[in-house]
């Protein structure tokens, strides 16, 4: 999957199926979308929840909080440019079906 393939997903009308991809299809529509795109993966269970649950801190600041959501999915601590990091996040979650 490429870039641009990921960067469709955010793109859309309509949020994809699964609910690590929806919060990041929430996520890319803007701060006034964290809540809910947050929402979503707060209580989720797993490693995709966790992954974009500490993407989400990342994108509001919360250092502390991101780096426990990044241990709880098991993926080091992200750094680097954020919209970067959420196609990187959205091609994998989709090459994992």
């Amino acid at each position: 999957m490429t870039k641009q393939d990921a960067s469709r997903t955010t793109e859309a009308d309509a949020p994809p199926d699964a609910p690590a991809l929806v919060a990041l299809w929430w996520a890319a529509k803007g701060p006034a979308h964290w809540d809910q795109a947050h929402k979503l993966v707060q209580d989720g269970s797993g490693r995709d929840a966790a992954w974009v649950h500490a993407h989400l801190h990342r994108l509001e600041g919360d250092q502390d909080n991101a780096a426990y959501w990044y241990a709880q999915a098991g993926r080091p601590v992200a750094e680097g440019d954020l919209s970067a990091e959420r196609d990187a996040i959205t091609a994998a979650l989709l090459a994992a079906g």
